[in-house]
């Protein structure tokens, strides 16, 4: 952060990510599943054919229904489930978001209140970006090193 910037002059633009990896409500949650695992993402938004945001689906939502990560079953039995299993019959379909130009301090405290790993941005009911946990750390991490306005091309597009 340059000493031009002050942390309350931050908007969620300066920290998310932009071009979002997203899944549809009729893939399978092995689909969905093999894109977290390959991406190292917990989060993904869920589009509709027009763009639209319809939910989120997390990591959370996997283990919730029992989807992932059970010892008992062999893998191959639980990827086959997976296949069957739409990510709209898990998804979240009532998502909170956030707006582009919102201030980045309201938006940290959804997320905080909430206990919510992420936030998609929107504008409109259009998928512009995700801010997440994993942005707020970078941030902070690289705070000294990089100016905030650079601080978004150190994303790398990449979230968690």
């Amino acid at each position: 952060m340059t000493t031009n910037t002050s942390m309350t002059d931050l908007r969620v633009r300066d920290l998310m990510t932009p071009g979002v990896v997203s899944v549809r409500p009729e893939d399978s949650v092995a689909v969905a599943y093999e894109l977290m695992l390959d991406n190292r993402f917990r989060h993904l938004v869920v589009i509709d054919r027009d763009g639209d945001l319809v939910g989120l689906l997390t990591h959370r939502d996997l283990l919730r229904h029992s989807l992932i990560e059970r010892a008992e079953l062999p893998v191959s039995l639980q990827c086959t489930v997976m296949r069957r299993i739409l990510v709209e019959e898990v998804m979240t379909s009532e998502v909170e978001t956030a707006e582009a130009g919102q201030l980045l301090a309201e938006a940290a405290l959804t997320m905080f209140q909430n206990k919510y790993g992420c936030l998609p941005v929107v504008e409109g009911s259009r998928v512009v970006g995700i801010l997440t946990e994993s942005d707020f750390v970078r941030f902070f991490a690289l705070a000294e090193r990089v100016p905030a306005p650079r601080m978004m091309g150190a994303a790398t597009g990449q979230h968690a």
